[in-house]
């Protein structure tokens, strides 16, 4: 008996032995780290949740601030250009800054930048939350839009890192995707009830609890990424788009209140085109350039691109219209707001679900067109809206036009990374999600400017409602003609 015990605790040592002498390379991690198997299961699953949740506090705070803009107003004072401020600093700094933070990531780690950025958007909330008057809340939400920026390109080079299998990765990424859609839906909900609960300042303080926990499960599970000396920062490059998407929103912002004969606002105009040139002269010469140009060479990319523009100029300019609309014209509370956003909002997750399996059948750039086009046909439909217009009449318009976002966003994604080489698949995504941040930029700049005149909201409401018609149906328009079926 004595003997037979004695042999069995040699073979574990005998075996531990011989994988000893075997190359690292030549194990599986299973063989390497048997006892931290589950550990490692543990903290794959928590760097899942920590980047889930900052992907999805960025996209929480993109819609969150709309059902607040009447009580900002009224509370900080300043009329309807002050409120575009408010939402275009904070997509401003996302739209500049997220392909250098992308390549920051590859520099000195994504792990690192990660963390950075949870830190700047936890303490511009926060900031926000304290804001004294509007330049103050101003600034607080374009460092927030810079840590938005920080947190979504590295959060996904995380999550490439931790799970190396690519099927895995894939249904990783899906939940990180289903939980920013989830926020972003939430996000006009979640406000007004924070708001009626405790106040406009609330809906920044609900980021400290979230930047905390994210933070920390970051510092703690996330593997740090391979650094990449090599990457540089193009920052010439990030330096002109920032003054040329900034000098572009704050004309056509104050275009609208003194008019496009004004010779600031055609000074502005003449100042942001030259700005634009001088960023595409920047690209071309640099060596590490911020925005690859060579990438729009690709038909399908340009294509996609494009449409991704246009798409968020009609969507999230008309959240901002709505939004004024509900409560100034309506009369309708935050929280009342924040309900009346839930039929187009909460058709965006559900339509997402659909639309792989409706691209499998039809292909993705006449699944993008319909996805357009139904969004088009709902804002069509809205022309009627008048200040008398009971809300009952316009929830069939507003699913209509979610399900239609819905809809053309996944194939949208997935054509453009489908267009380039894989080893450019992050680089492309960043330019996708710049492209669509510009075009929330200029659809609230645009579409304020429009309400925010002299001869009525609803004048403004409606020639809104016809940009974003001519907006969706050349956006379908452009995919449908542009793409061949090969694509």
């Amino acid at each position: 008996m004595r003997t037979e015990v004695i042999e069995r605790r040699r073979v574990p040592a005998t075996t531990d032995a011989a994988l000893r002498d075997k190359p690292n390379h030549g194990r599986s991690p299973t063989e390497r780290f048997p006892e931290q198997q589950p550990q490692r299961g543990w903290s794959v699953s928590l760097t899942l949740f920590a980047m889930s949740l900052g992907y999805g506090v960025v996209q929480l705070d993109v819609t969150i601030v709309n059902t607040a803009l009447d009580r900002i107003g009224t509370a900080l004072g300043g009329g309807v250009s002050e409120l575009q401020w408010v939402v275009n600093a904070y997509t401003i700094g996302f739209a500049a800054f997220i392909l250098t933070a992308g390549a920051l990531g590859d520099r000195i780690g994504a792990k690192r930048v990660f963390i950075a950025g949870f830190a700047i958007f936890t303490s511009a909330s926060l900031a926000c939350a304290l804001a004294p008057n509007s330049l103050t809340l101003i600034v607080a939400r374009a460092v927030q839009g810079l840590g938005a920026a920080v947190l979504v390109p590295n959060s996904l080079a995380l999550l490439n890192h931790a799970y190396p299998d690519q099927r895995t990765r894939g249904r990783a990424v899906g939940i990180w995707a289903a939980g920013a859609s989830l926020a972003l839906t939430a996000g006009p909900l979640a406000g007004g009830a924070l708001i009626a609960l405790v106040g406009w300042r609330s809906i920044f303080l609900v980021n400290l609890p979230i930047g905390i926990a994210g933070l920390w499960l970051s510092w703690r599970f996330a593997t740090e990424t391979t650094r990449n000396r090599q990457r540089e920062v193009d920052l010439p490059g990030q330096v002109l788009a920032i003054a040329a998407l900034g000098c572009l929103a704050g004309t056509i912002i104050e275009a609208g209140t003194l008019g496009l004969r004004n010779p600031w606002v055609i000074a502005g105009f003449v100042g942001a085109a030259l700005l634009a040139a001088l960023f595409i002269a920047q690209e071309r010469r640099s060596s590490h350039p911020m925005l690859p140009l060579s990438l729009f060479g690709h038909r399908l990319f340009a294509l996609t691109s494009l449409v991704g523009l246009l798409v968020n100029v009609a969507f999230y300019g008309l959240i901002f219209v709505l939004s004024l609309y509900f409560q100034r014209v309506n009369g309708l509370s935050p929280l009342a707001t924040g309900l009346a956003f839930v039929p187009m909002m909460g058709m965006v997750l559900p339509a997402n679900l659909v639309a792989a399996r409706i691209t499998e059948r039809i292909g993705a750039p006449a699944a993008i067109a319909a996805g357009a086009v139904a969004s088009a046909l709902g804002c069509l439909m809205l022309f009627g809206i008048a200040r008398e217009t009971s809300y009952l009449k316009t929830v069939a318009q507003l699913v209509i036009i979610g399900g239609g976002l819905g809809l053309l966003v996944p194939p949208l994604t997935t054509a453009l990374l489908g267009s380039v080489e894989k080893s450019r698949s992050g680089i492309a995504a960043g330019v996708l999600n710049a492209t669509r941040q510009t075009g929330s930029v200029l659809g609230v700049a645009l579409f304020g400017s429009l309400i925010g005149q002299p001869d009525g909201f609803m004048r403004g409401a409606h020639q809104a409602l016809t940009i974003s018609v001519v907006m969706l149906v050349t956006a379908g328009a452009v995919i449908w003609f542009g793409a061949s079926r090969r694509d």
